[in-house]
């Protein structure tokens, strides 16, 4: 008869965990979903566009790396991978960065993990002391959250709509020579946008002149985090481009965080990337290897041989592209026509990753004081759901949201949008 714990186990206690845990925040997309699920598991119908995730029956994986995954597991490879990838997959990266990217890099400068966070977070591990200055843009992805939990000073920049929510070398400058990591990201979750090369070329140069003069007092440089993990996913002109592209001498001081989550729709393959100098990809590997955050070996051995499969990789990305541009650009036009109406509503017009920002202006309308007010309506009246940019660490009620497309068909879009408008017209008397 097996023991039974309940009773000795008792309340939730706070007193049982450290204070660092005691003060992390959890995430509220998933305090959402939660939401959604009641709401689903009542029969309810739900246009859900909350998860930075893919459904499978609408976007599954590439066929032959899942072909290759199964050949790997056959084959036995079951084992520990090496601490820093196996060295296929490595080699792949390397060749896919100077194919793709026009980056060259030395097979050192390649870390694989078991996604992209183990990798952003060995980044903040590696880099930042407790208490020295981390600079990244709201809304942002977790940034907020990495700070809080390797004690950084957090300087959090305020973009704007007018920017594509990116940020600028005026609004970063000021910050630049007390900060130890600049933390960028493009395309941006959560907002679907890209920064322009100008700006990145800017800020770029600024890093390089900032760190010239560390080098020269013997400080520690600044170091860049460039998230790019939705680079293969851009629409209509816009254009990845890279900081090292404009700025060759950011090279010693960038890292970038990369993987398959999002190019390949395999967000459950858990196979992520670091791509830098080797000086501290080397201290990022000693991190993950504690940690023990790896990328299973046989899905690492079956991502190198899908990455040197070009055919395979560029007929999967552009049928991938076509079908994630689809229903942006549905959903932008759908909101378009509401704004033209007279509906309180904009969006901006989608450039990158699986993400559309779009503003409901209905703070002061029928008793509505917050954007969780808003988000809630809009699920309950309308079974449309979205994350507001609070989730992003922006902390002001401003309106904006994030659409997320990668586990919605064309059709729940199709028949969501009138039940959007619907509600739209009742709150604003139309």
């Amino acid at each position: 008869m097996a023991l039974d714990l309940t009773s000795l186990l008792g309340a939730r206690r706070d007193d049982t965990v450290g204070t660092m845990v005691r003060g992390l925040i959890g995430s509220e997309i998933l305090r959402i979903a939660g939401e959604i699920r009641e709401l689903v598991a009542q029969g309810k119908q739900v246009c859900n566009l909350t998860v930075g995730d893919f459904s499978p029956r609408e976007f599954p994986i590439p066929a032959q790396l899942g072909d290759a995954i199964t050949t790997a597991l056959k084959a036995g490879e079951t084992n520990y991978p090496p601490s820093d990838g196996v060295l296929t997959l490595r080699q792949a990266v390397v060749r896919f960065y100077e194919r793709a990217l026009g980056l060259k890099y030395p097979l050192e400068s390649v870390l694989i993990a078991g996604g992209a966070r183990p990798v952003i977070y060995a980044i903040f591990r590696a880099v930042v002391d407790a208490g020295e200055t981390v600079i990244y843009p709201v809304p942002s992805w977790n940034n907020n959250h990495y700070s809080y939990m390797v004690g950084a000073k957090p300087v959090e920049v305020v973009t704007s709509p007018e920017h594509g929510f990116m940020p600028t070398v005026e609004q970063l400058a000021p910050h630049l020579s007390e900060a130890r990591l600049l933390c960028l990201c493009s395309p941006l979750n959560p907002t679907g946008t890209m920064i322009s090369p100008e700006a990145l070329k800017d800020i770029g140069q600024r890093v390089v002149e900032e760190n010239r003069k560390r080098e020269a007092q013997g400080r520690k440089p600044l170091i860049v985090m460039y998230d790019q993990i939705y680079w293969t996913l851009t629409f209509g002109q816009a254009k990845h481009v890279t900081p090292l592209e404009l700025v060759p001498e950011l090279a010693p001081y960038t890292v970038f965080v990369d993987g398959i989550s999002k190019a390949f729709a395999s967000t459950g393959v858990r196979v992520g990337w670091a791509v830098g100098p080797p000086s501290l990809i080397s201290r990022m590997k000693d991190v993950l290897g504690h940690v023990g955050a790896w990328a299973p070996k046989a899905e690492q051995v079956a991502v190198a041989r899908f990455l040197d499969d070009v055919p395979a990789v560029a007929g999967y990305l552009e049928t991938m592209k076509k079908r994630v541009d689809e229903r942006l650009v549905a959903l932008h036009q759908g909101f378009s026509a509401m704004k033209a109406a007279g509906l309180p509503v904009r969006t901006i017009a989608p450039q990158g990753a699986i993400y559309l920002s779009a503003q409901f202006d209905l703070i002061g309308k029928a008793g509505l004081r917050t954007n969780d007010d808003i988000r809630k309506l809009l699920l309950d009246k309308a079974g449309f759901a979205l994350v507001p940019f609070q989730a992003f660490g922006l902390k002001a009620d401003t309106g904006w949201f994030r659409l997320s497309v990668g586990a919605v068909s064309m059709e729940e879009i199709k028949v969501g949008l009138p039940r959007v408008e619907a509600v739209l017209r009742e709150v604003v008397g139309r």
